[in-house]
């Protein structure tokens, strides 16, 4: 989908045009150049602030129509709160709540990106940039009218006044990407399943070619060659076949060992014979989020050159209850050579991921997998929708994904494992059985996807509730939300990329 809203850099000098958008703290002080673009107009911000009770608390705003002495047609007041409270993921959500206050036509906007102790840093301003554009985002390419009182979607050319033009382009260069991938993400989980069914998915995956990631795809003779009962066994009832897809972005010393990422991609997921409720099942379009994700995170890494190897890999499938579906009872045989008793054909997830999971354990032999998967509404009873589920083998790469989530504001919490759990998904007739029932739900799918993974370290992060449907927040309007794309990127960046 293209994007409407183009965001560049200008010195702080330049001389604001269209809408004005500047930054205050709780004291409501402002920096010099932004006094400076007030001029006369400044005593017209305080008197507004004491009638509308506007503090500059943190993302709070304050909007003046036709501000008299200021040659714009609106000026913006963005507060960001106390300045020693900020953090790199606050600059994000400052640029997303100065994008909220803009509206469908805003040609020229200028953001002074400055706050009282002086300009924005670089990484700052192109934190700022890129919360405008994650944002501005709004997935309506199947709308042919708009209702009345209904938003179309942003169009602006937004400046951001900054003490170094220079280092803020360098500083937003990677930070581009990093959303552009996040936009590709939203976009895969949000289009309807008539569309991106598997087949579609993957030629959309296989683009990412143009960025130099190698691609293949994997179709049901291939998977049948390589034993992907598992997977197979889901995709069986649906009329559009089943695909597996492998990425890889070569950016580190050749021969390490890459790091992998694997994503459940069930286009559409009805429960199969297990068929589930009618209420929200068109939702059930976006149980393909954990795929997403990975596509999206593979965009960015390559899109930015990381200085690292990567492989991405989804399973993708749909979840169908035609005559050929698989039943209640049937037992597959997986690609690790284990047997799995069918209990219910809604935990499909968890088959196409066992069989992914495998393949690159066995083929990659990675440095540590993460799979991510809208996989239980389980997990949405234990944690709601502010934090995906994380279930780890390794304690090392468990306090590495909660330490970035917390930078990034896409944040994880850890749930147990242990083999009490294991007790409840033995079978008596196969190796394993695909759900263990309703108790500990969540950690019961873990237990079975941790059967695939061999000794590999290993994270399972579950975001049933992060995904799709989530609360919107200041940097996100979509009900797709690209959840998992800045998080992954983040730990790739922190931990296992070549330092230049």
């Amino acid at each position: 989908m293209p994007d409407a809203v183009k965001v560049g850099f200008v010195p702080l000098s330049t001389a604001p045009r269209g809408i004005l958008v500047i930054f205050c703290d709780d004291t409501l002080k402002f920096g010099a150049a932004t006094r400076k673009a007030l001029g006369s107009a400044a005593s017209l911000v305080s008197r507004a602030a004491a009638t509308n009770q506007f503090k500059g608390k943190s993302a709070s705003t304050l909007d003046i129509l036709a501000p008299e002495g200021l040659k714009v047609s609106r000026l913006i007041v963005v507060g960001a709160g106390k300045l020693s409270g900020l953090k790199d993921n606050d600059f994000l959500k400052l640029g997303g709540v100065a994008a909220g206050k803009l509206r469908a036509g805003s040609d020229a906007v200028t953001i002074i990106a400055e706050l009282p102790d002086g300009a924005m840093k670089p990484d700052s301003a192109a934190a700022v940039a890129a919360g405008v554009r994650l944002r501005a985002y709004k997935f309506d390419r199947y709308k042919t009218r708009k209702k009345d009182g209904e938003e179309a979607a942003l169009r602006a050319d937004i400046s951001l006044a900054v003490g170094d033009v220079a280092a803020a382009r360098k500083a937003f260069a990677p930070n581009a990407h990093i959303v552009d991938g996040v936009l590709a993400a939203r976009d895969l989980v949000n289009e309807p399943p008539n569309v991106l069914f598997p087949v579609e998915f993957a030629r959309r995956a296989s683009q990412l070619r143009k960025l130099g990631v190698n691609v293949e795809i994997l179709d049901v003779k291939a998977m049948t060659k390589l034993g992907m009962g598992a997977l197979l066994g889901v995709a069986q009832g649906s009329t559009q076949p089943g695909r597996t897809v492998i990425m890889r972005w070569n950016g580190g010393k050749r021969g390490d060992q890459p790091v992998a990422f694997i994503g459940k991609g069930v286009c559409f997921d009805t429960g199969g014979i297990s068929i589930k409720p009618a209420a929200s099942m068109e939702d059930m379009k976006g149980d393909m989020g954990g795929a997403a994700c990975v596509v999206g995170l593979m965009h960015a890494l390559a899109a930015r050159k990381a200085k690292a190897n990567v492989v991405g890999a989804i399973g993708l499938v749909e979840n169908m209850p035609d005559g050929n579906a698989q039943r209640p009872g049937d037992i597959v045989t997986s690609m690790s050579g284990q047997t799995i008793e069918i209990i219910n054909t809604d935990a499909e997830g968890r088959l196409v991921l066992a069989d992914v999971l495998w393949y690159v354990a066995k083929k990659f032999k990675p440095k540590f997998m993460v799979d991510l998967a809208t996989l239980t509404g389980a997990i949405m009873v234990a944690l709601g929708t502010e934090y995906a589920g994380l279930f780890s083998n390794n304690d090392e790469l468990a306090e590495r994904l909660t330490k970035v989530g917390l930078a990034t504001g896409e944040r994880v919490w850890r749930m147990p494992l242990g083999p009490e759990y294991d007790k409840l998904i033995d079978s008596q007739f196969a190796d394993v059985k695909n759900t263990g029932g309703r108790h500990g739900g969540s950690i019961t799918a873990a237990q079975f996807l941790q059967r695939f993974v061999d000794d590999t370290p290993w994270a399972h992060l579950d975001i049933a509730g992060t995904a799709m449907g989530a609360p919107k927040s200041d940097i996100n309007q979509s009900w797709g939300s690209g959840f998992g794309v800045r998080l992954l990127e983040r730990l790739v960046a922190e931990y296992y990329e070549a330092k230049k």
